[in-house]
């Protein structure tokens, strides 16, 4: 009976049967200069389902509702210099991939005014980002979010394949290279 079971397991991968995860090792070769620090999981982890707020409009959400696509999620502050230094990339990169198969969705995480966000958003001229808000850090600390920014890269099964801490340039050729990859892989 053993031998039956691994000639099965043994035929389904010699045929290209494919892992029930995304393979990542594709993209994580693309990693250059800044994405260097981008984490790659060997297996999936499970993400929080902690509500969050919508920002300028009353409600809460959770991860979830990006399930379907691949989503960075970037936790920031409006305190944070190198959060600010990277919203403008994040923006840009939105601009460029933001669609069907892909989102970003930025998290101010602790203290951070509405107002005080909205004030960043605007100078920056940021207009294709969430406002969106964990002001109690209820979903920053069930994914481990110490320190900031740090930015999580969700598969459209709604678990974490990657992360980074700290800023990175992701208008850089090699971010660019390594969302294409993941969302041109499905």
């Amino acid at each position: 009976m053993k031998r039956y079971i691994a000639a099965i397991i043994y035929t389904a991968l010699a045929f290209g049967a494919t892992p029930s995860f995304a393979d990542t090792s594709a993209a994580a070769l693309l990693r250059t200069g800044d994405m260097k620090k981008l984490i790659f999981h060997s297996t999936p982890e499970a993400t929080s389902n902690a509500p969050f707020q919508l920002g300028n409009v009353a409600g809460e959400k959770t991860l979830d509702a990006y399930k379907g696509k691949y989503v960075l999620v970037n936790f920031w502050a409006t305190w944070c210099a190198p959060c600010r230094k990277e919203m403008p990339m994040l923006s840009a990169l939105q601009a460029e991939f933001g669609g069907k198969d892909f989102e970003v969705v930025t998290i101010a995480t602790g203290r951070n005014s509405p107002a005080g966000i909205k004030k960043f958003f605007e100078t920056a001229n940021i207009d294709n980002l969430p406002s969106y808000q964990d002001p109690k850090q209820s979903l920053a600390s069930q994914m481990g979010i110490f320190g900031l920014p740090i930015t999580v890269i969700m598969d459209p099964k709604g678990k974490e394949i990657a992360r980074l801490r700290g800023d990175a340039d992701w208008m850089s050729d090699s971010a660019k290279a390594i969302i294409a990859e993941l969302i041109n892989k499905d």
